[in-house]
């Protein structure tokens, strides 16, 4: 649980900006992380492993606008959740590591990258809406400023908008 805590904390300093303190806080739960035994039920909930603080921590870096390390970690989270057969074990994980390489395209320039992340992130089987369409606004808010008047742009907007009505 201190190793959660702890990469909740680094995700609250790095929607604060603060790069620094995202670091202490990361650096403390990856510590933390290293001197447990590895966990026999990953599935559970509050159980944190290698790969789900690498999702955290990705989270951390894609707010914070570091596309290097967000993309490396987005890349990791892909490989890690991918099964042997190519069937997806987590596909929220998955879900916001699309989001992660869209938004990283977005900010070099590349809208169509950007939107094809952002669609595949989208059609994914995911458990927690709510959760997708915060993360999916990371990249909206990109999109609706620089390119909110190109086709493709103004399609992913309208699907998110769509998705976010209640039923």
């Amino acid at each position: 649980m201190a190793v959660q805590l702890a990469a909740q904390e680094a995700k609250g300093w790095a929607r604060l900006g603060d790069r620094r303190q995202t670091e202490v806080a990361l650096d403390r739960g990856r510590k933390l992380l290293e001197g447990m035994p590895y966990p026999e039920n990953l599935d559970h909930h509050f159980v944190v492993d290698p790969a789900k603080f690498d999702f955290y921590a990705m989270d951390c870096y894609r707010l914070l606008g570091e596309d290097r390390f967000a993309v490396n970690l987005a890349r990791e989270v892909i490989r890690a959740g991918t099964d042997f057969d190519g069937s997806e074990r987590s596909p929220m994980r998955m879900a916001a590591a699309r989001i992660t390489l869209g938004v990283a395209a977005a900010r070099q320039g590349d809208l169509d990258r950007a939107v094809n992340y952002g669609e595949w992130a989208l059609k994914g089987d995911r458990q927690s809406l709510p959760s997708l369409l915060m993360v999916s606004r990371e990249l909206a808010a990109i999109i609706n400023r620089d390119y909110a008047t190109e086709t493709a742009g103004r399609e992913y907007l309208d699907h998110l908008t769509a998705l976010s009505r209640p039923s």
